[in-house]
């Protein structure tokens, strides 16, 4: 199922590329429908497949890691302090 969630992506990814392509091409034509195609493939990239993809990305993945508090704060300065020490 892993890989399964990685295809459907890449399909709605590349169904709002194609429609936001179409729209351009037949702007000049029907601009009402031209522009109806591309509002709806930028609505397939940014409130259908970004969201999966960071859904999918961060699952199982400790947000307090990514945190910046005293404690995450601690440990960066004891990595730089230990960098700068090897030559």
């Amino acid at each position: 199922m892993k890989s399964g969630i990685r295809y459907i992506i890449l399909a709605i990814v590349i169904l709002s590329f194609s429609s936001i392509i179409y729209g351009f091409n037949i702007k000049s034509e029907n601009e009402v429908r031209g522009n109806k195609f591309i509002g709806a493939g930028t609505v397939g990239l940014f409130l259908v497949a970004m969201p999966l993809f960071l859904i999918k990305e961060s699952r199982g993945k400790k947000m307090k890691d990514y945190m910046l508090n005293h404690e995450n704060i601690k440990k960066m300065q004891e990595n730089e302090a230990s960098n700068k020490k090897k030559p």
